[in-house]
C-alpha cells in the first residue's frame, strides 16, 4: 500500500487554487486517526477505572493482571503511573479525544492550516516520546507489563508516524526529494520496525523468566 492510497485527497490545496492556506487529508488517514484515537480512549478509560478502583481498594486486582510479568496492577501502583500528579491515562482521555475529533472533522471535509498539522505532529511526537519513556520504565524499573499500556504505545506510534507522512507528502515538513520519495512509498517500514524493536525488547527482558516456560 502506497501513501497515495493512505492519504489521497479529492481536492489538493496546491492544485485547487481556491485557498492555498489550508490542507486536507484523505479518508484512510482520517479513519486511522479516528480508530487509533478511539482505541487510545478505550485503553485510557479502562486504566483510569482500574486506577480509581485501586485507590479505593489496594487489594483490587485488575482483569489484565494475569501473572507477575503481565501485571497491570503493578504498573498502576507505580510512581511512573502519575507523572504529572494525576493518573497518566486522564491525560490520554483528553489527548486521544482531540485526535478522534480531528479525524472526524477531516472525514467531514475539514481542511486545516499548515500550523495546525504541525501542532498535531508535535503533539503526537511528544506523546510517542512519553510512551517510549513509560515503556523503558515498565520494562527495566517496574519490571511488569500492562497490556492496556502496550495498546496505548502502539496507537500513539501510528498517530505520530502517519501524521508525519501526511505532512511530508503535502510538503508541510520539507525534506529532500531523495528522502520524501522513499518515505511516501515505503511508509509502512518505520512502524513495522518500531513494533519489532518493542517486541524484541519485551521478549528478551522476560525470556528466561517467563516466555521460555510457555514453550
Amino acid at each position: 500500500m502506497t501513501t497515495t492510497t493512505l492519504d489521497d485527497v479529492s481536492t489538493d490545496h496546491a492544485s485547487e487554487g481556491v485557498d492555498d492556506r489550508t490542507i486536507g487529508a484523505g479518508r484512510p488517514f482520517a479513519w486511522l486517526l479516528v480508530i487509533t484515537g478511539a482505541l487510545g480512549i478505550l485503553a485510557a478509560w479502562v486504566i483510569t477505572l482500574d486506577k480509581f478502583a485501586l485507590l479505593e481498594d489496594p487489594n483490587f486486582k485488575p482483569a489484565c493482571s494475569i501473572n507477575p510479568i503481565i501485571s497491570c496492577g503493578s504498573v498502576m501502583k507505580s510512581a511512573q503511573a502519575s507523572v504529572f500528579g494525576f493518573p497518566n491515562p486522564m491525560a490520554g482521555l483528553v489527548g486521544f479525544a482531540v485526535v478522534v475529533a480531528i479525524g472526524m472533522a477531516v472525514l467531514g471535509g475539514a481542511r486545516f492550516r499548515a500550523w495546525y498539522w504541525i501542532g498535531l505532529n508535535i503533539g503526537t511526537l511528544l506523546a510517542s516520546v512519553f510512551c517510549m519513556w513509560l515503556m523503558s520504565q515498565s520494562l527495566y524499573v517496574i519490571n511488569a507489563l500492562c497490556l492496556w499500556c502496550t495498546l496505548t504505545w502502539c496507537v500513539t506510534i501510528l498517530m505520530f508516524w502517519y501524521t508525519t507522512v501526511h505532512n511530508i507528502k503535502h510538503r508541510i515538513i520539507k525534506v529532500p526529494e531523495g528522502v520524501r520519495g522513499p518515505v511516501l512509498e515505503f511508509h509502512w517500514v518505520v512502524p513495522v520496525l518500531w513494533y519489532g524493536v518493542i517486541a524484541v525488547l519485551i521478549l528478551t527482558k522476560w525470556w528466561t523468566q517467563y516466555w521460555s516456560t510457555l514453550l
